[in-house]
């Protein structure tokens, strides 16, 4: 369900949206929100809640690993787009699961007239590294429909 209302967006964002997604800023188009809900040094396991006000996307990038690595993301409020290059935009919804292979150029946030927030998922693997590539171009952006 698109969201557009931040208060109501709010409520239903179980994982709360955190702080300004200040230290990715740089490879983010609008605001992004981060709530880490793990220590990585700590578990092992990266998993962050990641909120995108309306129109907000990450820049293309990749989960470089030799071996195991990648990322998912399990959507949790509001309505989302998920692209891998060369592929179709996938519409994202509450409750569904994307895995995201490594070594794969994609990009993800929220559509432009809806909040939306998922739990992503650093997946462990051997020589991991990210790579951000170039901004999701706002006129194949704006394109996108329902």
């Amino acid at each position: 369900m698109k969201i557009t209302d931040e208060k109501n967006f709010d409520v239903q964002n179980i994982f709360g949206r955190g702080d300004p997604n200040t230290g990715y800023a740089q490879y983010f188009t609008g605001k992004s929100y981060l709530r880490p809900l793990t220590e990585p040094e700590t578990c092992g396991l990266a998993l962050s809640n990641v909120t995108f006000a309306p129109g907000c996307r990450n820049h293309w990038h990749i989960h470089h690993a030799v071996q195991g690595g990648g990322q998912m993301l399990l959507c949790t409020a509001g309505e989302g787009w998920y692209q891998e290059e060369g592929k179709e935009p996938v519409s994202l919804k509450p409750g569904m699961v994307i895995v995201i292979p490594a070594n794969v150029k994609h990009w993800h946030g929220a559509k432009k007239d809806s909040w939306f927030a998922h739990v992503a998922f650093g997946i462990p693997g051997s020589e991991e590294s990210t790579e951000w590539c170039d901004p999701v171009e706002d006129r194949d952006y704006s394109a996108l429909q329902d």
